[in-house]
């Protein structure tokens, strides 16, 4: 078997610059013709056109599971056009701050519900209430606050409001300059700082549903907002990274059968579920713009994500032992191993299953066993509001039924498609070389295909990009390390 099982101290300030810093948060593109330019696909998310036109036409038609999925939709209280919005200026999460970041979430979920039900139906009222509530957010919001968990409602709460805004972002009411300044001011900007500096900790001291929130947040900020930089970082990371979100180090340990030992197994259910959640939402995002992430490492997050599946539905898996440091240099350090799989409730959900198990059986056309049987478990896929009325309920974005069911692709290997910019020129978010590399897979109708060669590094590189280190918001010294977490 393959074992990786250092966890590294070295830092993001490599080959992309100061990572956290290369937004620079005034730097955020909103003006169209840097837009334009940027090579990125909109909508181009966790939902392409093609995936939106896919939903309308089925459930249109009566085609099932599409109208299960939509039925769960429909029926949840956040999908509802009558929501009204109630923004904050300041959100805090964390013990010991005024808790109020139920209201934020509630809210996005309730612009990402009407969003997609407004794509699925047509009915334009539901676009309207999904712009209001944006825009009433974009309008208000200044900072996310509290203790360490402010990150986690950074990074989650900030990677599901860029994809609500991304389906509105034409919506001749949205105002996308003032949301992207958000987006990036409030959410990027925190989700970058804590993958470059861990809160002053040791990299190992946060679970890899840490890192995997706060990296799906700088990469949805990044496709959102058309910064190629911070995009790039996030690929990096997901690669590369010093921290446990990485998936070398999420996924730290490949078996002879073809399963690969997720870290967090070691934990508890609930959080593996989470981080495997947070990892194909990042893949998924990543393919969207033609980058493989679904593939990298010969299909390592197949491998860990078949066995949390069987995991989950109660098979017996192996897993090997590892230590994890945690604490802060020179205010305090301790270690705790984890020397076996947890137990686990066989009927404990989360809606992460149908987007993961379609990539790989129907698009990549892959024997995925456990994925295949704990999807169909799983469905038809609710959303936020459907899970209990707590975080933990919302930690997804959901509607995998809906959403993510696709016939068996015969595009398999069909030829990138870029987008086109203003000049109507085509263009691509990568190098030529990656750009012209093999074309291994395509989502379906002409989405952006994944070549599996991107390199985000040489991606940055060819853009011209450079990066500084000043960017940084460093937090203060004074910031209490938290010891262990709730997620």
């Amino acid at each position: 078997m393959h074992v990786t099982r250092h966890i590294s101290r070295r830092t993001m300030l490599k080959a992309t610059g100061a990572a956290a810093g290369a937004v620079g948060i005034a730097s955020v593109a909103t003006t169209p013709s840097v837009a334009a330019g940027s090579g990125f696909a909109h909508p181009g998310l966790l939902h392409t056109r093609t995936d939106l036109a896919r939903m309308a036409a089925k459930v249109k038609a009566g085609a099932a599971p599409y109208t299960a999925g939509f039925a769960k939709l429909t029926a949840n209280r956040h999908a509802q056009s009558g929501w009204a919005a109630n923004p904050q200026a300041v959100v805090y999460r964390g013990a010991g701050s005024p808790q109020n970041y139920a209201t934020l979430y509630n809210d996005i979920h309730a612009a990402y519900q009407n969003a997609l039900r407004y794509h699925v139906s047509g009915d334009s009222t539901h676009a309207d209430t999904a712009v209001a509530i944006l825009n009433a957010w974009s309008a208000k919001l200044t900072a996310v606050q509290g203790s360490a968990d402010r990150f986690l409602c950074a990074g989650l709460q900030g990677y599901q409001a860029a994809n609500a805004a991304e389906l509105v972002r034409n919506h001749g009411d949205f105002d996308l300059g003032r949301f992207q300044e958000m987006q990036s001011k409030v959410f990027g900007a925190v989700s970058d700082n804590f993958l470059a500096q861990h809160n002053g900790a040791f990299n190992s001291n946060y679970w890899p549903n840490w890192d995997l929130a706060n990296m799906a947040c700088v990469l949805a900020t990044g496709i959102f907002c058309d910064d190629k930089a911070q995009v790039a970082r996030a690929v990096d990371y997901f690669k590369h990274g010093a921290g446990l979100g990485a998936i070398k180090n999420a996924i730290p340990v490949v078996y002879d059968d073809g399963l690969a030992e997720w870290l967090e197994a070691g934990r508890d259910q609930g959080h593996a579920l989470l981080g495997v959640g947070l990892m194909g939402t990042f893949c998924e995002m990543a393919w969207n713009q033609g980058i493989d992430l679904y593939g990298y490492d010969d299909n390592r997050f197949l491998k860990g994500a078949q066995y949390v599946a069987k995991w989950s539905m109660g098979g017996k898996v192996s897993y090997t032992a590892n230590t994890r440091q945690k604490g802060a240099p020179g205010v305090w350090s301790g270690r705790e191993t984890a020397t076996a799989a947890a137990g686990v409730d066989p009927n404990f959900q989360r809606p992460i299953w149908a987007m993961i198990a379609n990539h790989y059986t129907k698009r990549r056309g892959l024997s995925a066993t456990y994925l295949t049987q704990i999807a169909a478990k799983s469905a038809p896929e609710g959303g936020g509001g459907d899970f209990g009325p707590n975080s933990g309920g919302f930690d997804q974005l959901g509607f995998g039924t809906l959403a993510f069911t696709r016939d068996k692709a015969a595009d398999t290997k069909a030829t990138p498609k870029p987008a086109a910019s203003a000049s109507g020129a085509a263009s691509d978010p990568r190098p030529q070389s990656a750009a012209t590399a093999s074309a291994s897979a395509s989502p379906a109708g002409g989405d952006l295909a994944a070549t599996g060669s991107n390199d985000a590094i040489g991606w940055a590189a060819a853009a011209g990009i450079t990066t500084v280190a000043g960017g940084l918001l460093l937090m203060r010294r004074r910031d209490r390390v938290r010891r262990g977490s709730a997620e």
